[in-house]
């Protein structure tokens, strides 16, 4: 018999037409959802080789071979009108939004521009942007849907990078290291004050991960893995499938008495 716990429920994932978005949202349609693809680009995938089901030129197309329904919506998240839109959209089409999964964002500024004591104002503005208040402009658009309901699972994505200050301490990714401690703040706070309504709210903090955009940036060569793996205690980097896994359980009922956590996922780069 297959195991769909999420059968009837509406999910939507943002910046999920490529990489770990695309990962989640194919795992929560495997267990029955329908799905919502949010991105800038729906055709991402193509921009770092990353295969689709054959025949699929989107994810959105991946998720209906699997016999859910599912619409992709081009919205950045940092446009509060855009995502107000995007939510009301998808209620007029599906009536609901049960699962929402914050995926947008990542270290997109020039890595040289990104110390804590002279990063510029306009890339600090804009990791901010695509981070954290894209997470919360999300959250607030879904909230009132959900509190209506009386039930619904947020999950924000946060970064090991929210919880330490580089691997060498030296103020390198210090807006997007601040973006993500925000979402992770965030997401405590959002969930003292949904759960009255019996709404979950949770983070997950990967580590270094093996993402289309991470392979793309040299993360898989022989040369990163023989300085990255020895820090990791599992002696592996992670796949985007380690992440999806934690979704998993973050989205169904296996996670119902469990809110306001971040749970890192770093195969133990982090230990506390």
């Amino acid at each position: 018999m297959t195991y769909t716990p999420l059968l009837g429920k509406v999910a939507l994932v943002t910046g999920a037409a490529r990489g770990l978005g695309r990962s989640y949202a194919l795992r929560l349609a495997q267990l029955g959802a329908d799905v919502v693809i949010n991105d800038i680009d729906l055709y991402a995938a193509k921009q770092y080789d990353e295969p689709l089901a054959e025949g699929a030129e989107t994810v959105s197309d991946e998720i209906r071979m699997l016999g859910r329904r599912s619409i992709g919506i081009v919205a950045s998240v940092t446009d509060q009108e855009a995502v107000q839109d995007m939510v009301g959209q998808i209620k007029a089409e599906f009536g609901r939004v049960d699962l929402l999964v914050n995926n947008a964002g990542g270290q997109l500024a020039p890595n040289e521009r990104s110390y804590a004591a002279t990063m510029p104002r306009e890339d600090y503005e804009w990791i901010m942007g695509i981070n954290l208040t894209g997470t919360i402009y999300c959250c607030q658009a879904v909230a009132p849907l959900m509190k209506e309901q009386r039930s619904g699972k947020i999950v924000n994505v946060g970064s090991q990078a929210g919880l330490r200050a580089g691997a060498e301490g030296n103020g390198f990714f210090a807006h997007y290291s601040i973006a993500k401690a925000g979402i992770h703040q965030y997401t405590r706070v959002l969930a003292a004050e949904m759960g009255p309504y019996g709404v979950n709210v949770n983070c997950i903090a990967p580590g270094l991960v093996l993402s289309s955009r991470a392979l793309a940036g040299g993360r898989g060569s022989a040369e990163a893995r023989a300085r990255s793996e020895p820090t990791i205690a599992l002696r592996r980097l992670g796949t985007p499938e380690d992440c999806a896994k934690v979704v998993e359980f973050l989205c169904t009922d296996l996670s119902d008495y469990v809110t306001g956590q971040i749970i890192v996922i770093d195969g133990g780069i982090n230990m506390f």
